[in-house]
């Protein structure tokens, strides 16, 4: 089974461009969208028959938002993770299957002057505490833009942004704390090394220099490690400032 996330900064946006084309190659069993910035209604488009289609859109418009292609429909869907002030702007969408949950999610970001940092280290707990509540039930993968670097290796300049939003020691350590919890980072299941990057900033050419972060992720209860075959991420796609990563499990 392939999996694949992608933050698509405006699913409208993305369908001008290669988003179809896009879906019709990888062709994964599933696949989680972030920031998709729309609701169902807003996207005049035909999916592919093979998908059928979930959606948890922020209450302001244009904002946020996720959704989920799935060519295995799930046991249910829940928007959310039940907590009123988390779940305004469209950030989680489960979906359970027989043997796991998968959770696509887009976290906060603390904003350039860190304005959102103390909110957004709340909502690390506050997710770390309802990913801990799905595993009691069954293996959980959750995937997104966890709007964070972890480690130095996973950003271009680490030095120069140790005070700057994606790799606050306060969200570094949110992340530990998924780890510490018993989540694998997939892809460093495979990769030990640094220059593999999600996202690049618009300017200064960086995608172009590979000057970028990883700050898109799929983590797996360590149960499911045994199922784990492979991990990757698809630098070459274009359309967003992110790009697809992906994992591929029995």
């Amino acid at each position: 089974m392939k999996l694949i996330s992608w933050n698509v900064n405006g699913l409208r946006a993305i369908l001008r461009k290669n988003f179809l084309d896009y879906l019709d190659a990888e062709k994964p069993d599933i696949l989680c969208v972030q920031e998709t910035k729309a609701e169902p209604d807003d996207v005049e488009q035909l999916w592919p028959a093979s998908y059928t289609t979930y959606w948890n859109a922020a209450q302001k418009k244009g904002y946020s938002g996720t959704a989920i292609f799935t060519k295995t429909r799930p046991l249910r869907v829940t928007p959310g993770i039940g907590i009123p002030k988390h779940d305004r702007e469209g950030r989680v969408l489960t979906a359970e299957f027989a043997d796991f949950f998968l959770v696509n999610v887009y976290v906060p970001n603390s904003q350039r002057e860190l304005t959102r940092l103390k909110y957004r280290q709340q909502w690390d707990r506050d997710f770390l505490r309802y990913l801990k509540k799905l595993e009691r039930r069954k293996p959980v993968i959750f995937c997104g833009d966890l709007n964070a670097a972890h480690t130095e290796i996973d950003l271009a300049n680490p030095k120069t942004n140790v005070k700057n939003h994606g790799f606050t020691p306060e969200e570094r350590a949110g992340f530990s704390a998924f780890v510490k919890a018993g989540f694998l980072d997939t892809f460093r299941e495979f990769e030990k090394g640094g220059g593999h990057y999600t996202w690049w900033a618009v300017f200064a050419n960086a995608r172009a220099r590979n000057i970028g972060w990883r700050i898109d992720y799929f983590l797996i209860s360590k149960s499911l490690q045994p199922r784990l075959k492979r991990a990757f991420i698809r630098a070459d796609v274009q359309g967003s400032d992110h790009c697809p990563v992906g994992i591929e499990i029995e």
